[in-house]
């Protein structure tokens, strides 16, 4: 304040100038209520930016709460006797009473040596039970999904049920545990079967049949599509019961046969549904009869590679018993779909398909089938 004071004076005597009267020091309160009156705080915002008083208190103390008002309780609701009726007393007596019934059978259940004993089972059994409960939501998302109901998350249970009931389950049961070739045939057979739905999906924006001309949906009977999906799953069940123990199968170079049919069997499945989309409406109706990629081979690779995927499977369980049946049961049933799918193309593109039949011979197997 000295400094700012000496700051004000002006020199004694210039130039026959008298001096001006010497100014007396102000106290800082007198000081701070010159500055108030002069300077209004509205003409002198602009030429300070910060206020003169910093706290992180509210600025109004008038709407701050007192603390007595911040620790009393929040008023209850009065109560209104006129409506309580008999009706309501019973009703929450009910309520009361089950609550209380509840809480003890709870409490005494817990506490009951008994119960840990059978509990603890489930410790043991929890594979079996995921895996049965996998396959109950997978039947009713299957369900839904022949209605046209199933979101795409339910559409994808569906095919990861049915994996794990032929690929992962079978071997645990046999084994007690899980290593090597069922947990890789279990992504396997995941990326085999998405393929159709993922081309599908890529070019036309679900994954639900579009509509097309009905003549072309070629099914068998239901009978013989529920006897052909119980005897492929039986087929794999034979197939981890015939296998040694999952440790005892060799790894190494002794498996690299089994790797390049594995490699064979995606490029099939790929390439046959890519071509037959390209010369396919909505991968359902056939413009042009496909002599190109896997179709050069065989006539119907998109069943030949299913057949070669199963095949795969009790190969590298090392079961050649249950190899046997699949083929056969993939056979007769993918045969005489292929009798009407072939009796359907030469009844709509005729001489052109038979051309065809001509120089691929071949149905499912090559030099075989």
């Amino acid at each position: 304040m000295e400094a700012a004071v000496r700051f004000l004076h002006f020199p004694s005597t210039v130039a026959g100038v008298a001096a001006p009267p010497r100014l007396k020091p102000r106290s800082l309160p007198s000081l701070r209520r010159h500055i108030n009156q002069e300077f209004p705080s509205s003409s002198v915002s602009v030429f300070r930016p910060f206020p003169f008083h910093l706290s992180l208190r509210p600025y109004h103390k008038h709407l701050a709460p007192s603390p007595k008002a911040l620790s009393l309780p929040l008023p209850l609701p009065p109560l209104d006797v006129d409506r309580i009726t008999p009706l309501a007393v019973c009703k929450w007596s009910a309520v009361l009473a089950l609550a209380l019934v509840v809480t003890k059978k709870t409490v005494a259940l817990l506490l009951d040596p008994f119960f840990w004993t059978y509990f603890s089972w489930s410790w043991i059994f929890w594979p079996w039970i995921s895996a049965v409960a996998l396959g109950f939501y997978g039947l009713h998302c299957a369900r839904l999904h022949s209605l046209g109901l199933a979101s795409p998350f339910q559409q994808i249970v569906v095919v990861t049920a049915a994996v794990a009931w032929l690929t992962v389950v079978p071997p645990a049961h046999f084994n007690g545990f899980l290593e090597g070739w069922p947990i890789l045939l279990f992504f396997v057979y995941q990326y085999f079967f998405f393929f159709e739905s993922s081309v599908r999906r890529r070019l036309y924006g679900d994954l639900y049949p579009r509509p097309h001309d009905s003549k072309w949906d070629v099914r068998l009977p239901r009978p013989f599509q529920v006897g052909f999906s119980i005897l492929v799953l039986v087929g794999h069940w034979l197939a981890a019961y015939e296998g040694p123990e999952l440790h005892l199968i060799p790894g190494g170079w002794a498996n690299a046969g089994i790797w390049v049919l594995i490699l064979m069997t995606l490029f099939m499945r790929y390439h046959s549904v890519l071509y037959l989309a390209k010369y396919s409406e909505k991968v359902a109706v056939p413009m042009e009869v496909v002599q190109f990629g896997p179709y050069r081979w065989v006539r119907h690779p998109i069943y030949a590679s299913t057949m070669l995927l199963f095949a795969v499977h009790c190969i590298t369980l090392r079961a050649p018993l249950s190899l046997l049946f699949l083929c056969a049961v993939c056979a007769v049933y993918y045969g005489r779909k292929a009798d009407l799918e072939e009796e359907l193309m030469l009844e709509s593109f005729g001489e052109r398909y038979e051309n065809y039949m001509n120089k691929v011979r071949y149905r499912l197997i090559p030099f075989v089938y």
